[in-house]
């Protein structure tokens, strides 16, 4: 825990930090202001290397997602259906131009001028 609190820039401490500022009764240092140590929040980060960490430590019949691959699930998010279209309001015209663009690319033909 000493190491992790000297180290608690590493999102991968971030949970061992919390533990051990609760413990020493420093619980004000968790939070979202600039007195704090941590966010009140883990980051994406954080609990990205937790998970690793706990797949590493369990054993192989063991998984750490949202589904349930024993009834015949696919890993990842319950429900979350099809991925959503990326960029900025990707429905709008200059969106498909972009896409025309991209697509005329690919094909080898010159973009106009």
């Amino acid at each position: 825990m000493q190491r992790a609190l000297m180290q608690f820039f590493k999102p991968s401490n971030y949970f061992t930090v919390r533990e051990a500022l609760i413990q020493a009764g420093r619980a004000d240092l968790i939070g979202n202001g600039c007195d704090c140590l941590i966010p009140a929040q883990p980051l994406k980060e954080a609990i990205e290397a937790r998970r690793r960490q706990a797949n590493a430590a369990g054993d192989d019949d063991h998984y750490h997602t949202v589904a349930n691959p024993a009834k015949g699930e696919k890993p990842g998010e319950r429900g979350a259906g099809p991925p959503k279209p990326v960029g900025y309001r990707p429905g709008r015209k200059t969106a498909r131009r972009q896409e025309q663009k991209r697509k005329r690319r690919s094909d080898g033909s010159a973009p106009p001028q």
